[in-house]
C-alpha cells in the first residue's frame, strides 16, 4: 500500500438545498450516494485514538453498483508532535499519513484485527455523496449528528472551493467523525457510544457492522 498525505477539511451545512445550488454553480459534478458503515478499531487502552491514530474497516453499498469494503490506516504526518513542541500553531487544515486497500472479506479482515488484540472502540454510519471539483473531492455526509461537506485535496483548492461556496476559514472543522459526535453527546448530556441511524432511518439498508464486531 502507498502512503498518501491527506489534507481535507469539513465544514457544517445547515441547509442541503442551498449548498447543492452551490455546488453545481462552481461546477463541481456528482458522482454518486453511498451508505457506509465505519468500525474503528483500537487497543484495549485506547492508544490509537490518544496518540491521533485510525485503522478503520468500512463498507460501502453505492446506490447502484456492488458492496465494497475497505482497510485504512492514519497517522500524524512525520515531525507533527516536534513542531507542536515547539510553539507552532495547528496548521488550518487537518493532514494525515494514510494508507487504503479494498479487502475482499471483511469479516475475515475483522477476525484478523481482533486475533492480534484490536477491538471495535467506534461505530459509525452515514450517507455519503461525492462530487469531484478538478483534483479536489468534495464529499456530502449526512450523519446522525448533522451534514457535513468534506474537501480533500491541496490546501490552495480547498480554500478557494470553500470560498466560492460561502464558508471562511474560521468556519474549518479539523476534527474526526468521532470528535464531532462526542462533542454533540456533551451538549446534550448523553454517554458517548456509537453514531448509528435510527433502525427506521436505515430501515431499507442490511446492516453488517454486528457481523464484523461479532469476531472481536
Amino acid at each position: 500500500m502507498a502512503t498518501n498525505l491527506e489534507t481535507e477539511i469539513k465544514l457544517r451545512v445547515e441547509s442541503i438545498p442551498d449548498l447543492l445550488r452551490r455546488l453545481r454553480q462552481i461546477g463541481a459534478r456528482d458522482h454518486g450516494r453511498t451508505y457506509e458503515e465505519n468500525i474503528l478499531y483500537d487497543t484495549p487502552g485506547g492508544d490509537f485514538r490518544r496518540r491521533g491514530r485510525l485503522v478503520r474497516l468500512r463498507i460501502e453499498t453505492p446506490k447502484s453498483g456492488r458492496r465494497r469494503a475497505k482497510l485504512t490506516s492514519k497517522a500524524p504526518p512525520m515531525g507533527d508532535r516536534a513542531k507542536r513542541r515547539r510553539g507552532k500553531s495547528a496548521p488550518r487544515h487537518k493532514e494525515k499519513l494514510e494508507r487504503e486497500v479494498e479487502v475482499r472479506d471483511p469479516v475475515r479482515v475483522a477476525c484478523l484485527l481482533g486475533a492480534i488484540g484490536l477491538r471495535p472502540s467506534f461505530r459509525y454510519e452515514k450517507y455519503r455523496t461525492s462530487f469531484r471539483l478538478g483534483d479536489l473531492h468534495l464529499d456530502l455526509d449526512k450523519t446522525p449528528v448533522g451534514t457535513f461537506l468534506e474537501l480533500e485535496g491541496r490546501p490552495a483548492a480547498i480554500d478557494h472551493a470553500a470560498r466560492r461556496l460561502g464558508y471562511s476559514p474560521g468556519d474549518y472543522i479539523r476534527g474526526t467523525y468521532w470528535d464531532l459526535y462526542a462533542g454533540d453527546c456533551r451538549r446534550s448530556g448523553r454517554k458517548p457510544k456509537n453514531m448509528l441511524f435510527s433502525r427506521k432511518n436505515r430501515a431499507n439498508q442490511h446492516s453488517s457492522l454486528d457481523n464484523l464486531c461479532n469476531c472481536s
